[in-house]
């Protein structure tokens, strides 16, 4: 065979060689993402520009979160966190919107604790959203609650809701999202 006829051969091997590996790279990639993510994958997908885009979007939310000294809870710390948030429920009777309120900065609290940063409402759905992305629709339902209830527009009903949405994202925090995690050094 002559070095042209190999090179026809072999070209198109190699460029589809290529191709199927950059393939599969790419399914790989957004399948960690999707799992790491959850519902957030889509949903910051959904509103990016493109896939790629949103994509792009969550890396760099792994990246600030990297950056991020998150760490577990020593128990004396967990145990005062349960009492609070049992003296939050018990307030609900009585005082419904204030309750809710409080379990708002709870919610904060608990956040900054673990080492989030709280600067602003947008960004700790970022931050939150690489390790706790299946509950953060429990953290957006309850905070539309709160920020209804500031102008006295919650129904009770829609308050109670907002408690149970804050307990889900409360017990995560407070369990370390359900997984040993270590304070880097």
């Amino acid at each position: 065979m002559s070095t042209g006829t190999l090179l026809e051969i072999i070209i198109p091997v190699v460029v589809v060689i290529a191709l199927v590996a950059v393939a599969v790279w790419t399914i790989t990639r957004r399948h960690r993402l999707r799992e790491r993510f959850g519902p957030e994958y889509d949903r910051t997908v959904e509103r990016a520009d493109s896939r790629l885009a949103g994509e792009r979007e969550l890396r760099a939310r792994e990246k600030r979160h990297d950056e991020l000294t998150i760490k577990p809870l020593p128990d004396n710390v967990r145990d005062r966190y349960t009492r609070e948030w049992s003296s939050v429920q018990q307030e609900f009777v009585d005082r419904p919107e204030d309750a809710v309120h409080d379990a708002d900065r709870l919610v904060t609290s608990l956040m900054h604790e673990r080492g989030y940063p709280t600067e602003g409402y947008e960004q700790q759905l970022k931050d939150l959203s690489v390790e706790h992305g299946r509950t953060l629709e429990h953290y957006r339902a309850a905070h539309e609650v709160e920020t209804l209830s500031t102008r006295t527009k919650a129904t009770t009903e829609q308050l109670r809701g907002a408690m149970v949405h804050y307990r889900a994202l409360f017990d995560e925090l407070l369990s370390n999202g359900g997984r040993a995690q270590h304070a880097r050094t």
